[in-house]
């Protein structure tokens, strides 16, 4: 259910689709591209699973997605919005250090990250016991992600404003080959 909401600015309104807070719960959270894990995810769960991860290896922030996923059997990839500010964030409270290879950080705990691992033992044995019980049981996710990735791919193709018909007729007639080989499934 959406509702609008209107700005007035300049001599002019502006119009805004928000999503209705009720509609999911005042704090419910939408995480990557594999669905909902409001559940699964509370508040400083993620925390912990990156220094979690971390702990295990040093990793780069796409590898800390992979490895997330992985432990959800694909139910669940945190997308780089979620997981680069709480990188940032536990390397500015001192858990991580970053080294940069190339274009790319590689993060490592530090003493104080494992400080906070050991005194958060219970919470994250509970964490990983909820993560893998998902094994197995990820329904619709990959073709959630398939769906992300072909709304990516449209923009992509599309974001100039002139367009030739032609490749418009094209991609018009793949996703309608699409949507009937998948009614005959």
């Amino acid at each position: 259910m959406r509702f609008f909401h209107r700005h007035r600015g300049e001599g002019e309104t502006r119009r805004f689709v928000r999503p209705q807070h009720h509609e999911h719960g005042p704090h419910s959270h939408r995480f990557g591209r594999g669905g909902r894990l409001a559940r699964f995810l509370e508040h400083g769960d993620l925390r912990l699973l990156v220094l979690h991860l971390i702990q295990e290896k040093p990793r780069h922030g796409y590898e800390i997605i992979k490895a997330v996923e992985d432990l959800t059997g694909g139910a669940y990839a945190p997308s780089p919005g979620v997981i680069y500010p709480t990188l940032t964030m536990l390397e500015e409270l001192g858990q991580l250090t970053a080294t940069t290879e190339g274009a790319r950080k590689s993060y490592e705990i530090t003493a104080a990250g494992a400080e906070v691992l050991d005194k958060e033992a219970p919470a994250l044995a509970g964490l990983l016991a909820r993560l893998s019980a998902t094994q197995g049981r990820e329904g619709a996710a990959p073709v959630i992600r398939a769906m992300e990735n072909l709304r990516t791919a449209l923009r992509l193709k599309f974001q100039t404003r002139e367009t030739a018909a032609e490749l418009v007729r094209k991609v018009a007639d793949l996703l309608d080959e699409a949507a009937r080989k998948i009614e005959d499934l």
